[in-house]
C-alpha cells in the first residue's frame, strides 16, 4: 500500500522526497571581510533555505583585514572564496591554482572618498595630492597613467579618523560602507570617485580551486543557482532574513547601516550591472570581454607580465546559471 501511495504522487514531489533523502553536501565559503550587507546575497540564500533546497550545507566564514582568502581556497581549507578580480588575476599569474567562476558585484565598489569640502572634483584634480590607500592597489597606477597625475600614497589602516580631521583628505574606501561611518562620526557625506567612472572595470568575484571545480561541477552549479536567487531576493524582496543573520554574525551591524549599505548596492547597480542589457539576469555573471580589457590594462601598467594569464585560464563561465 505504501508503494501504491508513492506511485500516486506527482513526479515533482517524488523528486523532492528523493532529494530530501540525500545528505547535504558541505560547502565552506570564505568571505573577504567581516559580515556586512556586501554579503547580503550569501546570507539571504542561507536564511531562506535556497542552499539547502539545492542539496548544499553551506558554512559562511566571515573574513577581515587578514582573511587570506586565496591561500585558504588554493589549499582546500575553503571551497569558495570572495575576492576582487584584479588581485586574483595577479595571484593567478604567480601560479596560484584558483579560477574565477562567478560575480559578487559587477563593479568592485572600491574607490576614492573625497571630503565634501575638498577642492578635488575630478580625477585630474588629484595631481600631487596625498591619498590614504593600499600602496599595491593597481587602480592608483591606472589613474596616474591615464590622467598624467602624481600621487603621494599613505598606507591605509582601515580607519576614517584621518579623513575626518582633514577636509582635503582622500581615502580609499567602499562606497557602500565608509560613507555611512563618516557621516555617523560627524562628517559630511563624502563624494565618491568610482573605479568604473575612470574605466577600470574590476569585479568582486567568487573563486574556487581548480581541483574543486574539476571534482565538483554539479555542486558549483547548484551553489550558483541558490546564490543568484539569494542576491535577487535580497535586493528586490524583504532583506530581513539576511539582516537578522548578518546581525548574528556581526553584532556591529545596525539597522541603519544595513539599510544604507543595501540601498547603495541597489542604487549603484552593483549586483545587476550598469551596462546595456544588464538586469536581474546578469546577477553572478562574468563577461570574458571585460576580462580581456582588464588583463590588457594590467599588462600596460607593468603589474602583470604579458602572457602570464589569459581569459581562458583566469575564468570559467561553466557554472553560471
Amino acid at each position: 500500500m505504501k508503494l501504491l501511495r508513492l506511485l500516486a504522487l506527482p513526479l515533482s514531489l517524488l523528486g523532492t522526497l528523493h532529494a530530501a533523502d540525500k545528505p547535504l553536501t558541505p560547502i565552506r565559503v570564505q568571505l573577504d571581510w567581516i559580515a556586512e550587507p556586501e554579503h547580503g546575497g550569501f546570507y539571504q540564500a542561507q536564511a531562506r533555505g535556497y542552499f539547502a533546497a539545492e542539496g548544499l550545507d553551506v558554512t559562511i566564514v566571515p573574513g577581515g583585514p587578514n582573511a587570506f582568502v586565496m591561500p585558504l581556497v588554493a589549499t582546500g581549507k575553503a571551497d569558495i572564496g570572495q575576492a576582487d578580480s584584479t588581485n586574483t588575476l595577479l595571484q593567478q599569474a604567480e601560479g596560484l591554482p584558483v579560477v574565477q567562476f562567478g560575480a559578487v558585484f559587477q563593479d568592485d565598489p572600491s574607490g576614492l572618498l573625497v571630503n565634501a569640502g575638498s577642492s578635488v572634483k575630478t580625477f585630474a584634480d588629484l595631481d600631487h595630492k596625498t591619498v590614504i590607500a593600499r600602496p599595491e592597489w593597481a587602480f592608483l597606477k591606472f589613474i596616474q597613467k591615464k590622467y598624467g597625475i602624481t600621487l603621494s600614497i599613505v598606507p591605509q589602516n582601515f580607519s576614517v579618523a584621518a579623513f575626518l580631521g582633514d577636509k582635503e583628505a582622500i581615502q580609499q574606501g567602499y562606497s557602500i560602507a565608509e560613507p555611512y561611518h563618516i557621516v555617523k562620526a560627524g562628517g559630511k557625506m563624502p563624494r565618491f570617485l568610482s573605479t568604473w567612472e575612470a574605466g577600470f572595470r574590476a569585479y568582486a568575484v567568487l573563486v574556487t580551486s581548480r581541483r574543486f571545480a574539476r571534482e565538483h561541477p554539479a555542486e558549483l552549479k547548484a551553489f550558483m543557482r541558490a546564490y543568484t536567487k539569494g542576491w535577487r531576493d535580497y535586493i528586490e524582496g524583504d532583506p530581513a532574513p539576511a539582516h537578522a543573520a548578518l546581525k548574528k554574525a556581526n553584532p556591529n551591524n545596525t539597522d541603519d547601516f544595513m539599510t544604507f549599505s543595501r540601498q547603495q548596492i541597489i542604487d549603484n547597480k552593483l549586483v545587476t550591472g550598469r551596462d546595456a542589457g544588464s538586469g536581474p539576469a546578469q546577477i553572478g555573471r562574468l563577461d570574458p570581454a571585460r576580462y580581456a580589457t582588464q588583463i590588457k590594462q594590467l599588462e600596460e601598467l607593468g603589474v602583470l607580465k604579458p602572457g602570464k594569464v589569459t581569459v581562458a585560464s583566469a575564468i570559467t563561465t561553466d557554472f553560471q546559471p
